[in-house]
């Protein structure tokens, strides 16, 4: 049951091509790297991370955008380059002292399914490759980059009971 999965989070890894961006890659005359994020995504992060769940990221590839993005998003575990992302979740789980009974991953790709397999729960944009999907304990009904990131954030939310404290401060 996906509510006995999220009770306990206390992080949420994200892979970031296909997951927190639709996939493109765009480069500028100059070779200038340029991704498109979704702003309810990061207000989904921020949300988490005002109620205490920490965000990191894992991906394959190795971008400043990302380290602006993270950066903007006050996320401080990141681990670009990764291609061996059980390695980089290791050492994510000894800097946190969290088990894996507290972490969530967000993935959409075969260099995902290792971590999907190991967390205590795991999503996969609704465009996710099969073997993504074929792990995820969750598949989110709006694709990479378009929202799939902002759905997992309130599912951990409301799963933990945080909903009421996360919104509290958009009351009038």
């Amino acid at each position: 049951m996906i509510a006995e999965r999220l009770k306990d989070i206390r992080l949420l890894l994200l892979d970031v091509d296909g997951v927190m961006t639709d996939g493109g890659i765009i480069y500028d005359a100059h070779g200038t790297e340029t991704k498109v994020f979704n702003v309810k995504d990061g207000h989904g992060i921020k949300m988490l991370q005002r109620q205490g769940i920490e965000v990191g990221i894992i991906t394959g590839r190795t971008s400043l955008v990302v380290e602006l993005r993270a950066r903007e998003l006050g996320i401080e575990l990141v681990y670009q380059g990764s291609l061996k992302k059980l390695e980089s979740y290791d050492d994510v789980k000894r800097r946190t002292g969290l088990d894996d009974s507290q972490i969530a991953y967000v993935g959409d790709d075969v260099i995902d399914v290792p971590v999907m397999r190991r967390v205590a729960f795991a999503a996969a944009p609704a465009d996710a490759l099969p073997e993504a999907v074929a792990v995820a304990h969750y598949i989110t009904t709006r694709d990479g980059g378009r929202g799939a990131v902002r759905e997992v954030c309130d599912m951990i939310l409301k799963g933990r009971g945080l909903w009421s404290a996360a919104t509290a401060r958009y009351e009038l």
